[in-house]
C-alpha cells in the first residue's frame, strides 16, 4: 500500500530553488519574489486521486490528478507554462514526470518522519 501523503505542509527550507528557476528561464522578478515565500502545501489522498493546493501569499497553485493517468497539466501560477503529466508511485514516493516545453522535468514527493519533502526535477540540457 503507497504511503499516505494528506494534510498540511509548511516549507522549512529550500536548497538551490534559485537554480532551479533559472534553469527553467523564470524571470528575474518571479525569482526573487519566489525565493521569500513561504508556502503551505494541503493535499487531499482518495487511494490514487489527488488534489494538491500549494498556497503562499504571491501565488497560489491547485492540481487534481489520477496516479498512472496521464493528464493537461497548466503550470500558471509558477512556471506559466503548459505540459502533460504522468504521476505514478516509486515505492513509497509518489513521482510526476512532466513533457512539455521544458523537457526532463518533474517533481517527486515523499514523507519521512513528520516532514514531506520535495524535490523538484529538471535535466537541463548542456
Amino acid at each position: 500500500m503507497p504511503a499516505d501523503l494528506s494534510g498540511t505542509w509548511n516549507l522549512l527550507s529550500s536548497d538551490n530553488f534559485e537554480g532551479y528557476m533559472l534553469a527553467l528561464d523564470i524571470d528575474f522578478a518571479t525569482r526573487k519574489i519566489a525565493r521569500l515565500l513561504k508556502p503551505q502545501k494541503v493535499i487531499e489522498q482518495n487511494g490514487d486521486s489527488f488534489t494538491i493546493h500549494t498556497n503562499s501569499s504571491f501565488r497560489s497553485y491547485l492540481v487534481k490528478f489520477k496516479v498512472g493517468e496521464e493528464f493537461d497539466e497548466d503550470n500558471k501560477g509558477l512556471d506559466n507554462r503548459k505540459c502533460k503529466s504522468l504521476v505514478i508511485w516509486d515505492n513509497d514516493r509518489l513521482t510526476c514526470v512532466q513533457k512539455g516545453e521544458k523537457k526532463n522535468r518533474g517533481w517527486t514527493h515523499w514523507i519521512e518522519g513528520d516532514q514531506l519533502h520535495l524535490i523538484h526535477l529538471y535535466d537541463h540540457p548542456l
